[in-house]
């Protein structure tokens, strides 16, 4: 092999090993549409604007407008008192400095359209244009203020699901629909489920946990807000929310279901079946996924009479009652789940 040719492959063969590197590296590294500075100059607003307080804004714009009542008796709107003793939050707070919108905009104006029967408009333009914006930029508004708040669980939003499938904090909170700013917590079936329909569809399965009634919340399970665990969980394991409510099957037990232990949904689909107890697939056919059938016994210890094919198609619950764990050994002396 010639001098060249060895050096043509080595280089080659370098310059893939470099390629292949680069490649893992940048498949670790986040790769945001937009930069954070970029998000940042989308909710400055105007540079040439300034601030001039929510009273001028309002007693301009929006005299008589429900949104100026229901903002003052919100949360937020409470904390406009300059002694509130609270952060000061504004229109301007999430709308950007509002000189420009109401520029021009005088008493007499007001008074003028007033005797016209118009409302005397904003130069919105001029404002945030919040719909425009991105869904991590509108959220970054809420969380200036809010990511701080130990009151407000939202310091886990940005890893969220909610965050990373564009989900905004004005999807689930609409600041100017009324006085309370929360969704109260059995309302939040509507809210979830007009964006998780097939969830939905599975809360009217035959075998469900009762979320269309009310009885049960989506967020007695989940944390919108985020949390470290899969599925945005409220506990660490699916196991440790669930036994939330099903605590008889949390153990610990002397004889433990194997594999199982700290996964529920191994057997059963969390929000709905068309099997009973929410089984993913019906009897013995969950079982016999991982065990081997046998023959049923009689009392006496003989087989059965029935056939092979009659003895394995039987629910395996109907003798191993106690599958989720019991203390109790079988007449064999192992744990084989029957008392």
């Amino acid at each position: 092999m010639s001098l060249r040719r060895t050096v043509y492959l080595v280089s080659l063969l370098i310059l893939s090993f470099l390629t292949i590197l680069y490649g893992c590296e940048t498949l670790k590294k986040a790769k945001p549409i937009y930069s954070i500075k970029e998000y940042e100059r989308m909710i400055v607003g105007r540079l040439d604007a300034d601030y001039v307080g929510t009273d001028n804004c309002l007693k301009a714009c929006h005299t008589h407008d429900k949104i100026r009542t229901y903002f003052e008796a919100s949360t937020m709107g409470a904390q406009l008192s300059a002694d509130s003793g609270m952060p000061l939050v504004d229109c301007e707070s999430c709308h950007g400095p509002g000189s420009l919108a109401i520029e021009g905009i005088t008493p007499e104006k007001v008074e003028e359209d007033k005797r016209q029967g118009k409302q005397t408009a904003c130069n919105y333009d001029t404002l945030l244009h919040l719909e425009s914006l991105p869904a991590g930029a509108q959220s970054l508004i809420c969380l200036k203020c809010h990511t701080a708040h130990a009151l407000f669980n939202v310091h886990n939003w940005n890893a969220s699901e909610h965050a990373q499938n564009d989900v905004s904090c004005s999807d689930c909170h609409p600041v100017h629909i009324g006085a309370d700013l929360t969704t109260k917590p059995r309302d939040t079936k509507q809210m979830c489920l007009k964006c998780h329909q097939e969830i939905g569809a599975e809360f009217s399965m035959p075998s469900r946990h009762p979320v269309l009634e009310k009885k049960i919340l989506c967020t007695d399970c989940h944390d919108p807000h985020g949390f470290i665990s899969e599925k945005i969980l409220r506990k660490t394991t699916v196991k440790e929310t669930c036994t939330q409510c099903h605590a008889e099957k949390d153990g610990p037990f002397l004889y433990e279901h194997a594999d199982i232990t700290e996964n529920c949904i191994t057997c059963h689909s969390p929000h709905g079946s068309v099997n009973n107890n929410l089984l993913k697939v019906r009897e013995p056919f969950l079982c016999l996924q991982c065990h081997m059938g046998h023959k049923m016994n009689t009392s006496g210890g003989s087989p059965s009479s029935l056939d092979s094919k009659s003895a394995f198609y039987t629910r395996c619950t109907d003798c191993h009652s106690q599958i989720h764990g019991t203390d109790i050994p079988s007449a064999s002396g192992t744990g084989r789940f029957i008392q």
